[in-house]
This record gives structure tokens, sequence and C-alpha cells, in this order.
């Protein structure tokens, strides 16, 4: 059964902020309206923690301050609600997903196991971009990747479809890792918490997640946990200097395979309407995100949750998407493919 995180957002607005709020230009009525926010996993991560804020924050930039409401759908690392978004979500306007990170990437490496063109979505934009970071507890003797050449470890995952399962195997495939993966768990809480005790070592997933959650793992000369690799177009400005990008360990054909790898991060955390949706409504939901992007409050409460802002525009994220999708080499994606899930897996 579907679980529902709710805000009123009519009855959380006071005076003030109705005054003060700027909202875009409505091309569709929104008035005595609900949006439905879909995500793809539990409300414990950085996609539920970021759609919650959206949740809480859009609709006072849309006219009408209509309700929203944020649904889970936890599945196979978001492949689930990613085909029913694209499949089954009424095209109406009121109904949204929040696109996972890895659904391009899964879209080229799975294509018998997705049901959805991520080029066909239509993006209002994201509010952050982040690398994927491999975390593994200090009672290891862990203390660089390269350890884990020698060295096994047991990393949890949320499905084939998460950035849990696709860097750690990447990392197996083209650093000679001995990463043993684990999956099952609904979400990155239920994840870091099995890391906490003791049922994996640990895990794989975007910085923020792990900062936002235990930061306390990583405090003092001997830290609970320590992060050991990262991977994105960038290194993470918030990470130690010693943490080595996985494009750094590689060369020829391996980098590409990295490099590709790393496109995830430009789709980070950001909302984006099924295709068939009325033109009238991005129109009206695309300016009224970017208003609430750079909104103080939001960004006030984005800071609270220990979460940030890294605006890339709607218009951005669907070029990123495109380029990603047709432009991959595919001699790449087959390598990929069979390094990752093995000959005749995709």
């Amino acid at each position: 059964m579907h679980s529902l995180w709710k805000f009123g957002a009519v009855a959380a607005l006071g005076l003030a902020t109705a005054l003060s709020a700027q909202p875009a230009a409505a091309a569709m009525d929104y008035k005595d309206k609900r949006i439905t926010i879909l995500i793809g996993y539990g409300f414990g991560g950085t996609y539920g923690k970021y759609s919650r804020l959206f949740a809480e924050h859009l609709a006072k930039h849309i006219e009408g301050s209509p309700e929203v409401i944020v649904q889970s759908m936890p599945g196979a690392g978001g492949i689930k609600a990613n085909n029913y978004a694209y499949n089954v979500m009424p095209r109406d306007g009121y109904h949204l997903l929040t696109l996972p990170d890895t659904a391009v990437i899964v879209q080229l490496l799975r294509p018998n196991k997705v049901k959805y063109d991520a080029r066909e979505y239509r993006s209002l934009g994201s509010s952050n971009q982040t690398n994927t970071v491999l975390v593994v507890r200090s009672d290891t003797g862990i203390r660089s990747i390269q350890d884990t050449y020698d060295k096994k470890v047991i990393f949890g995952h949320t499905g084939p479809g998460s950035t849990a399962f696709l860097i750690p195997s990447t990392a197996q495939a083209l650093l000679g890792a001995k990463i043993e993966l684990i999956g099952g768990y609904k979400g990155s809480s239920k994840t870091i918490l099995a890391v906490e005790q003791g049922e994996v070592q640990g895990a794989a997933y975007n910085w923020l997640a792990w900062n936002s959650k235990v930061p306390q793992w990583f405090e003092g000369d001997e830290p609970f946990a320590r992060p050991i690799l990262q991977n994105g177009l960038w290194r993470d400005p918030d990470l130690p200097k010693d943490v080595p990008m996985l494009s750094e360990l590689v060369k020829g054909d391996d980098r590409k395979i990295a490099d590709f790898m790393a496109t995830l991060g430009v789709i980070g955390r950001g909302l984006v309407l099924p295709p068939g949706t009325p033109k009238e409504a991005l129109d009206t939901l695309r300016p009224a995100f970017e208003a609430m992007v750079k909104d103080p409050d939001y960004k006030k409460d984005v800071e609270k949750r220990r979460l940030r802002v890294l605006y890339t525009p709607g218009e951005e994220v669907e070029k990123a998407i495109d380029n990603a999708v047709d432009n991959a080499p595919e001699a790449v994606v087959e390598r990929a493919q069979e390094m990752i899930f093995g000959k005749g897996q995709s």
C-alpha cells in the first residue's frame, strides 16, 4: 500500500507570506486543487526530504495555492515508480515525479526492464546535483578504495536501478574492488541503519544523504565510517581531498564508462511532468519551481535539513537527458551492461 505525506499548503501559509509571495502567471487553474508528487523511495532519504520541501514551498508560488502531497512507491531502486509515472500517472498537470537520478543510466543499461523514455518527461528543474559516495565502516580496517582490492566488504542497496547498486558494481568491474552486494532495503535510511547495526559494512549514496542523516559518523580521528570513493562530474566540495573520483582511477575505455556513469548527478533532485501533460501546466509550474528554489525561505529550510541548493533550470535538465541518451556510445553502453549486470541480463 502506498504511503502518503501531506502538507496543507493553504492552512500553513500565513497572511504575511501570502502577501509577500510572487506567484507565477497562472496558465492553469490550481485553486482548490491537489498536486501529487511521486517518489520511488521511502521518505527518509534525500528524495523524501527534497520532495517534502517542494510540497511545503511550491504552492505559494502557484496562483490558487493548491494542496500538495507526496506519495511513496518504492521498488527496484526507483524503476517501479518511474515506469508507473510514464505509463499510468494522470497527464492532468496535477501529478509529478521526482525523477530518479539514475533514470538515464538505467534506461540505457536495462532496456528490457524499463518502460519509459526519460527524454519525454518535461522537467520543472532540479534543486540539487550531487555525487554518489561509497562509505565503509572503519572497523572493517578499510581506509581507502585501494584496500577493497584485497579485502572483501559487504554493501547494502535498494535495487538494481539505484546508485547504491550501480556505482559499487562499477567499482567492482573497473577497479577490481571486492564488494559483495545485498539488496532489498527500502530506501537509503533503511540501508544506512543496516550499516549502523552491522548487517552490512557499507553503502553508496549521495553525500547529502550521509551528511544529513549521520554526520557524526565522520567526526574525530577515529570516525565510525569513512568515504572512500566518489562518482560524479566534479569533486564534491564537502568531501575530504583524499576521496578520489572513480574517473581519476581509470583510463582508456574504462574512463569512458566512468564518465558515462557520472551523468546521473546532473538530474539531481527535481520534478518532472509525465509525457502528454498539457503545456499550460509546464508554463505554470516551471516558473513556480524556479521562484521556489530562489526563495530565501526555501533556502533556509533546505539548510536546516543539512541539504543544499544547486539549481539547474528545467530546460538544461532536459538537454542533459537528451544528450546522454542520444550520444552514449553503443560500445560503451554494451560493455557497461555486461560488466554490471552480466551478459544477456539487461
